[in-house]
């Protein structure tokens, strides 16, 4: 079938959005109308630095509505209401253990370009074309495995749920999976993005008495503490670390640090508490540590965290669970965007001015 789609032919530059062909659902398979996509750094890193392979349609916080279902489907129908989350194999032994955001083969069916079986469901002008996270969703329609997918509330608006696929699920599934802070522990939350914003909302939800945004920008300040934070730290004004330890006694028991800024990383660290745990979820570059006196030294942890440690199939409707009671209020992260804005998206999301864009697909898209 034909459809738009967001197509990044070479590393660096613009969203195209043109048409392309896209083949029917294969067995497992699912073929979802995208209602609407959150726009994530991921997208940009891969749109930027080569990470998958080009032309590429990029695009893995989709949410849409099944309109067809391929052989041996089994928990999804059309005309069910989905989110979109990562790919994982299913089977090797992280998965199956509960942790499919470890899955062995990960980085080659999320970052690979191809579908878990090898081939290739896009292409434009009879060249294939490589697809991301298993779904590719910067397009009016795309087709992922069921084990992608994600059945939601039909009671809650659609478009507000794309993000809740990666980077919401990032920050809280941080929190409320890997950390697990106990009743009335303390936490720092370094970079008030979308992801540190939802790990500041799952502390508040988890009972951390002490939840601290740190960032440069004020106005994200303000809305971590309406959010749940209980005390806010411009990195550009005050010492971080001297901060913290003084509001705290002595250091923070969790961290989560979403910036990927080597300075950053090790105030992570620096402000914890003898034995506190950083859990480390940005894309951080190459560093260098001071093992004996940043980590071990105080026994302290540092660990990396993908996907929130999330298996989305039970984590995402948890979320929607929060979000309808009040305590999960993702949507005031949210500005929408016409698909064709995609470019202006992520503009507005590198400057600063929108913290979560996420792109409506319209009727006459297609």
């Amino acid at each position: 079938m034909k459809i738009s789609a967001a197509v990044t032919h070479q590393q660096g530059e613009d969203f195209q959005i043109e048409q392309v062909e896209l083949a029917e659902p294969q067995a497992n398979e699912v073929l979802i109308r995208i209602v609407a996509i959150g726009v994530c750094h991921t997208d940009a890193v891969a749109r930027d630095t080569g990470l998958t392979p080009y032309p590429v349609v990029l695009g893995h916080e989709g949410a849409g509505i099944v309109e067809k279902v391929g052989a041996g489907v089994k928990h999804v129908e059309p005309g069910d209401h989905v989110v979109i989350s990562y790919a994982s194999c299913g089977h090797c032994e992280n998965c199956l253990t509960g942790h499919p955001s470890a899955c062995v083969d990960f980085n080659l069916l999320n970052f690979g370009g191809e579908m878990e079986d090898g081939s290739h469901r896009l292409h434009q002008h009879d060249k294939e074309l490589s697809t991301f996270f298993g779904q590719s969703s910067f397009a009016t329609y795309a087709i992922a495995h069921e084990r992608n997918v994600v059945k939601v509330d039909k009671d809650v608006d659609l478009a507000l749920l794309g993000p809740l696929g990666c980077g919401i699920q990032t920050g809280s599934g941080t929190v409320l999976n890997k950390l697990r802070p106990a009743f009335g522990t303390s936490i720092a939350v370094y970079g008030c993005g979308a992801v540190g914003l939802s790990a500041i909302m799952a502390a508040k939800i988890a009972g951390c008495k002490e939840i601290i945004a740190i960032d440069v920008h004020d106005n994200r300040l303000e809305l971590a503490k309406e959010l749940g934070a209980t005390l806010a730290l411009n990195g550009k004004k005050v010492d971080v670390v001297q901060e913290i330890k003084e509001a705290t006694g002595g250091g923070t028991h969790y961290a989560v640090e979403t910036t990927g800024v080597p300075p950053v990383v090790r105030q992570s660290l620096h402000a914890l508490r003898p034995l506190g745990i950083s859990a480390i979820v940005g894309v951080t570059p190459e560093m260098n540590f001071d093992v004996h006196n940043d980590i071990m030294a105080e026994g302290k942890t540092m660990v990396g965290v993908i996907e929130g440690d999330a298996v989305p199939q039970l984590f995402i409707p948890q979320l929607v669970e929060y979000y309808k009671k009040g305590l999960f209020p993702f949507d005031r992260l949210v500005k929408f965007y016409q698909f064709q804005e995609i470019n202006q998206a992520f503009e507005d999301s590198k400057t600063g001015i929108t913290i979560k864009p996420v792109l409506k697909i319209s009727e006459t898209a297609t």
